[in-house]
């Protein structure tokens, strides 16, 4: 018999076999399995899912294991990874972007044979660190490799956090095999809220590289896609651009994987929408959201939400999760990076954003997250330089990307004291941070868009109701957060995954507006190389 299970235990007790014996059975005598089993009926107890919760002031972790009574675990309920086959060079299909949408799209395109040829506009992950490391040493940006672009796309660079709710777009478990076969740590098919952090995924998006090439996949890297060719709305194929010279690569189905800050693929799908034989439109405007940054020493979070007991029970830097509405917005926190560092993920000069990452150990000195407004169209002013709608909220992005490089100097970003924020006053001085760049000490409070400004303040005070500690003298906020998510959605068919305007395109992954991080990207990439698949009869 096998039964899924789940049980609570101390911290403490989580790694103690006998104690996870004990409290299996009680589960058992619940659920009246019978006969009543004993220890010794347990042939296997696999760990399926942990997490912890700290809340109510008891910490507890909860374990949910497959537990067999009288019989072995079979071969399939093992991590396992597909059979990749060698590529057939008469069958090849272009993905624009070698992020997890596009990487999982060709990984599956692999599983039948398919080459894929993967344009992507920035550089291998060696050339990349350097670039990133101009951000901070010149306070320039190389437009093409940046914790943006390049090599794995902008989640190379990130905390790597694997959770998603985004469950019916495909097999989770699958791609945390996946990761876990190219080299990430196995208890990120076992975590409730997995990551695998800034220092480790680079080199596992070179193994995953490595196996695709092994396999006959081809990769362009510093190729931009810079036009799509068709004739009467069919695609006929991509032009690639790098630095000497364009090619034509001629082709009759391409994955559209170029992530969110890919603006001029916005452009340019905008442009098209003009052409003869483009039947409809290619874009539409999407909600998103955007904010700023807020930091707290991590001793300050973990005291809070660990209730001064982190040290003694040996926990990790501890995580929360926020949300109020206000005005009839949502604020929310995102993309919490505990034991983090704050980065700038700007894409050119004369723009600044910031974004957060945390190494695996999640070991800095400082918790970050994005503190951010829910926004719609009917949030954005009009008269912003933009008569087509899909694109207003690319605009206004930017707007708010230009006044913080004012704000700031070079890559140093403008930052206030929480608690000046909300008093609205200059802050004399700023804390220490783990945003290289610097801090430029600014009013944020003048200058933030009014439909963002007028909700910070409150959603904070109300989060501090929930988390009594986070308004405190030590937490900062660092502008702007504007990149939560595409604020421009590319069409497709909900069944096929196809563009219904320009036949052969298939959009995919947070680029395109169908995915938000990297675990739904990476199963979004998945959907649109079958959908691929299954056009060609490639099955």
């Amino acid at each position: 018999m096998k039964y899924e299970l789940t049980i609570t235990l101390s911290p403490e007790d989580q790694d103690n076999p006998e104690r996870i014996t004990e409290a299996l059975l009680n589960e058992l005598t619940k659920q009246n399995a019978s006969p009543r089993p004993r220890a010794t009926d347990i042939t296997a107890y696999i760990l399926q899912k942990k997490s912890i919760d700290a809340r109510h002031g008891r910490i507890k972790v909860y374990l949910k294991y497959t537990v067999y009574i009288g019989e072995t675990p079979s071969a399939s309920t093992q991590n396992l990874v597909p059979a990749w086959r060698q590529a057939d060079p008469a069958k090849q299909v272009v993905i624009v972007g070698s992020g997890p949408a596009g990487l999982f799209a060709a990984l599956t395109l692999l599983e039948q044979g398919v080459t894929p040829i993967i344009l992507e506009r920035g550089k291998e992950t060696p050339e990349r660190k350097r670039d990133i490391a101009d951000i901070t040493r010149l306070g320039s940006v190389n437009p093409d490799s940046n914790y943006c672009f390049g090599e794995g796309g902008a989640g190379t660079f990130s905390d790597g956090k694997l959770y998603t709710r985004s469950n019916k777009r495909g097999d989770i478990s699958r791609i945390l095999s996946i990761l876990h076969h190219h080299g990430a740590d196995a208890s990120i098919c076992t975590e409730a809220h997995p990551h695998i952090g800034s220092d480790l995924l680079p080199g596992i998006i070179n193994a995953i590289r490595a196996t695709i090439v092994s396999h006959g996949g081809i990769f362009k890297f510093n190729t931009r896609c810079t036009n799509f060719i068709h004739h009467k709305g069919i695609l006929k194929g991509v032009i690639a651009t790098s630095v000497d010279h364009s090619e034509e690569i001629l082709c009759d189905c391409v994955i559209l994987a170029s992530g969110h800050s890919a603006r001029d693929i916005y452009h340019i799908l905008s442009d098209l929408e003009n052409d003869e034989g483009i039947q409809g439109p290619l874009l539409e405007a999407k909600g998103f959201a955007m904010g700023v940054r807020i930091e707290h020493p991590r001793d300050h979070i973990d005291a809070i939400q660990y209730h001064g007991k982190r040290s003694q029970l040996d926990l990790p830097a501890a995580s929360y999760r926020l949300s109020a509405q206000i005005q009839e917005r949502g604020v929310y926190s995102f993309c919490m990076c505990p034991g983090g560092l704050i980065v700038p993920s700007m894409t050119e000069d004369g723009l600044l954003c910031v974004n957060g990452m945390s190494p695996s150990g999640r070991n800095s000195r400082w918790s970050n997250a994005a503190i951010v407004v829910e926004i719609r169209s009917e949030d954005i002013p009009t008269g912003k330089g933009c008569e087509k709608d899909a694109l207003r909220g690319l605009y206004y992005q930017v707007d708010f990307e230009r006044e913080a490089a004012r704000q700031g100097n070079k890559a140093a970003a403008p930052a206030q004291r929480l608690v000046d924020f909300i008093d609205s006053k200059q802050s004399t001085s700023l804390p220490e941070s783990s945003y290289s760049p610097g801090l430029v000490s600014s009013r944020l409070d003048q200058w933030l868009p009014t439909h963002i400004l007028s909700r910070l303040a409150p959603a904070c005070m109300e989060f501090n109701r929930f988390m009594k500690g986070f308004i405190s003298p030590e937490a900062i906020l660092v502008a702007p957060e504007t990149r939560t998510s595409s604020p421009v959605r590319i069409l497709r068919d909900p069944q096929t995954c196809e563009s219904p305007a320009l036949s052969g395109l298939f959009p995919a992954g947070e680029g395109s507006g169908y995915a938000g991080g990297i675990a739904s990207s990476a199963m979004d990439g998945e959907k649109a190389a079958r959908a691929v698949l299954a056009k060609k009869h490639w099955q």
